[in-house]
């Protein structure tokens, strides 16, 4: 597919939020990719997940993953995911995996693998989150990573990290 006289490339997102509003950040943020050149294709439920990370005392945060296709490179589209996080008020500075207004994650970018030092594809950790797994595979149930990997598989073997269907994806205001 192309726009443009640009590949398109379809790509999947990781939206999270525990500080304030945690629906309608999200809702801003699929909104800021609406905006920029990015067609949202689909919007997982919202879930309920526990922190997962360096910091544990914290608010519970509300996730969604996006289904998106568009003509900007990996490197593009993560500079719009961080330009719309800090038009929300985060705080680009702020401690690892500590509270935050929202957090969006570029987790895989078609079937590119990529190591730079601001971004590696897939995300590290795509595998290892049941906050991540769970919306993604609503999307896609037979979601894979580029080098086979299935995603459902690695849902099945993670333990813990509770995670609750909270509702329907989040809409704009």
């Amino acid at each position: 597919m192309r726009q443009r006289d640009r590949e398109v490339t379809v790509g999947y997102l990781g939206l999270g939020s525990n500080v304030g509003d945690r629906e309608s950040q999200l809702a801003r943020a699929i909104e800021g990719l609406r905006t920029h050149s990015v067609a949202v294709e689909a919007v997982s439920s919202l879930y309920e997940t526990e922190p997962v990370g360096e910091i544990l005392d914290q608010p519970d945060f509300l996730n969604a993953a996006v289904r998106v296709s568009t003509a900007l490179g990996p490197e593009e589209l993560l500079e719009l995911c961080k330009a719309i996080e800090a038009e929300q008020g985060r705080v680009l500075e702020g401690r690892r995996h500590g509270p935050r207004p929202i957090d969006i994650d570029l987790l895989l970018f078609g079937d590119l693998e990529l190591r730079t030092e601001r971004l590696t594809l897939p995300h590290p950790e795509v595998t290892s989150r049941r906050f991540v797994l769970a919306p993604l595979l609503e999307l896609d149930p037979g979601l894979r990573l580029p080098d086979g990997t299935r995603l459902d598989a690695a849902l099945v073997a993670l333990d813990g990290q509770r995670v609750r269907l909270a509702g329907p994806p989040p809409t704009p205001e």
